[in-house]
Formats: C-alpha cells, sequence, structure tokens
C-alpha cells in the first residue's frame, strides 16, 4: 500500500466523521461516498496494476473492497432514505 492510498483511507475516515453530525450529512456521505467507490472499482478493474496509471495503487483486494463498500454504502443510503420518507407520510 502507498502513502497516497492511506491517505486517501484517512480523508474518506475524516469525511464520514464530519459529515456524521447530521442525518443528511450522513445520508450524503453513504451516497456519495459509495459512488466513489464504485468509481474505483471500475478503474481498478479496467487499469493494468503494472502501469503508470495506476497511480493509487489499487489491487485485486482493492477492488473487491471497494465494490462491497460502494454497493453497502448506496444500499444503506437508499433504505435510510426510503424509511425517513415512510415515516413521514404515516
Amino acid at each position: 500500500m502507498s502513502v497516497l492510498h492511506n491517505i486517501v483511507h484517512l480523508l474518506f475516515g475524516a469525511a464520514g466523521i464530519a459529515l456524521a453530525r447530521t442525518i443528511s450529512g450522513a445520508r450524503s456521505y453513504l451516497l456519495y461516498g459509495g459512488i466513489i467507490y464504485l468509481v474505483l472499482w471500475i478503474y481498478g478493474l479496467v487499469i493494468d496494476q503494472s502501469s503508470a496509471g495506476n497511480f493509487v495503487p489499487l489491487n485485486d483486494a482493492d477492488n473487491w473492497l471497494h465494490l462491497l463498500l460502494g454497493i453497502g454504502m448506496v444500499a444503506l443510503a437508499l433504505l435510510l432514505t426510503r424509511d425517513r420518507t415512510a415515516t413521514k407520510h404515516a
């Protein structure tokens, strides 16, 4: 793992802590963070791991992690929104 990769994870965690203060911030973090992870997953699939374009660098384990995190975060954002909407109308 590279220093850049570690910094990306630290920034992602700091953003999560900062946005957890409000419901809308937490939902936005889950949704947009999940989308970013899914984009990273696609990027990891497309880029050759030994090329200069793999500047983060990503490997197969990172790709699986990004896929699972992306799906989980987007699903949670959508589920939490659905529950709040149903509660408001009830």
